[in-house]
C-alpha cells in the first residue's frame, strides 16, 4: 500500500484541504490528550500532597474522551490505522481484486450511513445544549457546558464521513504511475 502522503500529492485540491483539516483535528485531539494528562497529574498530586483535588477533573475527562475519539478518528482512517479485520479482505483482494474493492466500498458506504445517522441524531442534542446551556457537574462546585463535545461529534463525524467518501474516490480513481486502483485506500 503506497504512503498516504505520496498519493495525496496527486489528489485534487478539495481532498488535500480535507486531509489538512483532518490533520488539524488530529493535532487538536493530541493537545487535548496532553492537557488531560497534565490536569489528571495535577489532580492526583493535589489529592495526595495537599488533600485538595482539582474540581471537575472527572467531568472534563468524561467529556474529553468522546471529543478525542471524534477529533482523531478521521486521521486514523486517512492514515490506514482504522481498526478492521483483514483476514477475509486480504485473501479476497488477492483472488478477486474487483470483488475485494466492491466489498471495501460496501463497508465504507455502510460506515458513512451509520455516521450520517450519528451526526443527524446529534444535531438536535447540540442545538438544545447550545440554547439551554446544558452542563455537566454540580452547581456551586464545577460546571462545564456540554455543547463543545456535541459540536465535536458533529464536526468529527462529518469529517469521518468525508474521509470515507475520499477513500472510495481514491480507490476507484485512475491509476497513476502503474499503481493499482484501490492501492491508495
Amino acid at each position: 500500500m503506497p504512503d498516504p502522503e505520496t498519493t495525496a500529492q496527486r489528489d485534487p485540491l478539495a481532498l488535500r484541504l480535507l486531509d489538512s483539516l483532518t490533520q488539524a483535528l488530529n493535532v487538536i485531539g493530541s493537545l487535548l490528550i496532553l492537557g488531560l494528562t497534565v490536569m489528571v497529574g495535577l489532580d492526583v498530586a493535589g489529592r495526595n500532597l495537599a488533600g485538595a483535588p482539582i474540581s471537575g477533573v472527572p467531568e472534563l475527562v468524561t467529556l474529553s474522551i468522546v471529543a478525542i475519539v471524534f477529533l482523531q478518528a478521521p486521521q486514523a482512517l486517512r492514515a490506514g490505522r482504522f481498526t478492521q479485520s483483514e483476514a477475509v479482505l486480504s485473501g479476497l483482494r488477492r483472488r478477486a481484486p474487483a470483488l475485494g474493492q466492491a466489498l471495501e466500498t460496501l463497508f465504507d458506504l455502510v460506515a458513512m450511513a451509520i455516521l450520517g445517522v450519528i451526526v443527524h441524531a446529534t444535531w438536535p442534542l447540540f442545538a438544545r445544549a447550545w440554547t439551554r446551556g446544558d452542563f455537566i457537574g454540580a452547581i456551586g462546585d464545577f460546571t462545564a457546558p456540554t455543547w463543545p463535545v456535541k459540536a465535536t461529534i458533529l464536526i468529527g463525524g462529518t469529517m469521518l464521513v468525508l474521509q470515507f467518501a475520499a477513500r472510495i474516490w481514491r480507490r476507484y480513481r485512475q491509476p497513476a504511475s502503474g499503481a493499482t486502483p484501490g492501492a491508495a485506500a
